[in-house]
């Protein structure tokens, strides 16, 4: 058990962030023609709007929720945010955003399975990468009924310690996770995995985020008579 704590809070992470970062960019340069988010929109759209819509912003709230909320150092909010409402604000705000990606993820993969065309056209791939994101999405909602029994942020801190030691590269991460509770290791433990199977499926569009929409100049399309 030692070794398994030892090897998931120590090591994997890197394990896992290299795969991600050196994967990401050898697909990029060896398979661009995969290098889409294969959306199935066009071949179904009843429902789809509703479901991609709730899935994304949930999703997209819940990644910038953990990236302010676990890297971020105590000193720069301690003055004007408590722990305590530090945590309750996580709480509401991963409750809402966690439950519509949970809704809509599950709407998607009900999708995905049921519907024929979209389901004739789906890989393995796409239909894994959508379960474990609402396994995800339901371990980290199951995270908050843990966080309601320690309201002053004791729990919290620790996996805030343990993120910040990772990303500093500092040794014996793992020491910040004694006593935290088993449901949040297993969350930290699937996210981690999701890093490490990501150039490997759709998820890499995440990497085109279409900004050059923001500059470019207007197209004019007009009909052929």
């Amino acid at each position: 058990m030692q070794f398994l704590n030892l090897f998931f809070f120590n090591i994997y992470p890197y394990l896992a962030g290299t795969v991600f970062l050196v994967g990401s960019w050898l697909r990029y340069d060896y398979g661009q023609y995969s290098w889409r988010a294969g959306s199935s929109q066009m071949l179904d759209k009843k429902g789809m709007r509703l479901a991609s819509n709730l899935f994304h912003i949930g999703i997209i709230g819940i990644f910038f929720g953990h990236l302010v909320g676990m890297l971020t150092p105590h000193w720069m909010y301690e003055s004007f945010l408590p722990i305590a409402m530090k945590q309750l604000l996580a709480m509401v705000a991963g409750g809402i955003f966690g439950a519509m990606t949970l809704i809509g993820g599950g709407l998607l993969l009900k999708r995905r399975l049921t519907n024929p065309r979209v389901r004739a056209t789906s890989s393995t791939g796409d239909i894994l990468i959508i379960t474990l994101l609402v396994i995800q999405a339901a371990l980290g909602l199951l995270t908050i009924v843990f966080s309601a029994q320690h309201m002053d942020g004791s729990e919290m801190m620790k996996l805030v310690g343990w993120a910040q030691a990772i990303v500093t590269f500092h040794a014996g991460a793992a020491a910040h996770l004694e006593g935290v509770a088993l449901i949040y290791k297993i969350h930290m433990v699937l996210g981690m995995t999701l890093f490490l199977l990501f150039p490997f499926c759709r998820l890499v569009h995440i990497w085109s985020a279409p900004v050059e929409y923001l500059t470019r100049r207007y197209q004019l399309v007009r009909n052929r008579h």
